[in-house]
């Protein structure tokens, strides 16, 4: 007998998978999807371990008696099993690896990022290739223990790793809490760029009372970090807010007496398809160039921005909302970071939704059980509106 998608979120919540631990979770969805359906295959790197599955060929028989094999397109649900750690548990209301329900309520770390969504993918999935064994394409899923982490090792390893097989993915839909107030009126169609660096700025180190023999290197920085913070880097677009260039951290000086002679400054673009990396990174020299005469960079690309701007995965995601919800989404693009932007390098379209993101990362994690039932009875529709044969 199928779970339901309250039992699979107790079953994933239950399991203490502080990333870059599965516990076990992605064994339980292998097992649920069943291999009858599913051929599955472990891709695990170093301390990660990911879950790439794919629907079995389905013998498709035309009108004159012969059969074919329906391959094309892949509609790929993304998400991952690891969360992060629970903080002090004695502020919980209730265990956090215990679900507990309160009030029409589920509590649990993973609750809302993203356990409630891998549960309504898998219940959604089964559900549908029971309503219709045969349809259009295949049903895939990439499910990985680094989101929460370094992402390193990840969905950006499989996804490298399809990539050289030549293996296509047409949709995707992650899991991502993208819900603001209530279900279904946020959908994340794109996200920004992510570019830190780390400068630092050298000088010379001298006595305070003989400023002559010195350079201090914060006086340096001070006109540089002026300019670069004032500056607008551009106004976005249709689909992304302006770039935005923030300093995240400072380090400098030893002592009252003492000029520093060095000072290093951390630093982050959130950056729209105005930009690419290299030319953020060949401005942002030309600022270095003018205020600083020794100076080091470093600098690491978290990821570039991507887009799906219109595709028939978002007018099937916005079609289901109204259908379960009764309302009109809103595409955005804002927020942080997701594995949206590795999939992107598939050419994938690409669409996150997910619950109400309000509690993620908090303690007392928590989701709504009508809106966790919406949420599956979504990803049913959405299913049925890219691959049902009678649509």
């Amino acid at each position: 007998m199928r779970k339901n998608t309250l039992e699979i979120a107790k079953a994933l919540i239950s399991r203490q998978s502080v990333t870059p631990e599965d516990a076990g979770c992605q064994a339980l969805i292998r097992d649920l999807l069943g291999k009858e359906n599913f051929s599955f295959e472990s891709m695990d790197f170093h301390d990660t371990q990911n879950l790439w599955a794919i629907e079995r060929k389905q013998k498709k028989h035309s009108t004159n008696g012969s059969e074919s094999f329906a391959e094309q397109p892949v509609f790929m649900f993304a998400g991952h099993t690891d969360v992060v750690p629970p903080g002090s548990i004695d502020k919980w209301q209730t265990n956090p690896f215990e679900p507990t329900i309160k009030d029409g309520i589920l509590y649990g770390r993973g609750a809302a990022d993203m356990k409630g969504s891998l549960a309504a993918m898998v219940s959604a999935t089964n559900r549908f290739i029971d309503d219709f064994p045969i349809h259009e394409g295949r049903i895939a899923f990439l499910i990985t223990s680094d989101e929460e982490g370094p992402f390193i090792n990840g969905t950006i390893r499989v996804v490298d790793e399809l990539i050289k097989r030549k293996q296509t993915v047409e949709y995707a839909l992650v899991g991502e809490p993208s819900s603001s107030a209530q279900l279904g009126d946020v959908i994340k169609i794109g996200r920004r760029g992510s570019l830190t660096g780390w400068l630092k700025i050298h000088g010379v180190q001298g006595h305070v009372a003989y400023p002559h023999l010195a350079d201090n290197a914060i006086h340096t920085a001070a006109y540089f970090m002026q300019e670069v913070t004032d500056i607008e880097w551009d106004q976005g677009n249709q689909y992304f807010p302006p770039t935005s260039f923030q300093i995240t951290n400072i380090k400098a000086g030893e002592a009252g007496n003492i000029i520093p002679g060095e000072i290093d400054i951390e630093f982050n673009f959130r950056y729209s398809t105005e930009y690419t990396a290299d030319q953020l990174k060949n401005k942002l020299q030309s600022f270095i160039d003018k205020h600083c005469e020794n100076s080091e960079l470093e600098w690491k690309l978290n990821g570039e921005p991507f887009i799906t701007s219109s595709s028939e995965l978002i007018d099937a995601t916005t079609k289901a909302i109204h259908q379960v919800c009764g309302l009109e989404t809103s595409p955005e693009t804002t927020g942080g970071t997701s594995d949206g932007r590795f999939i992107a390098k598939m050419g994938a379209q690409i669409v996150e939704l997910g619950p109400i993101n309000k509690t993620i990362h908090q303690v007392n994690e928590c989701v709504d059980l009508e809106e966790l039932t919406k949420l599956e009875e979504i990803y049913y529709q959405i299913l049925i509106n890219i691959l049902a044969s009678e649509k």
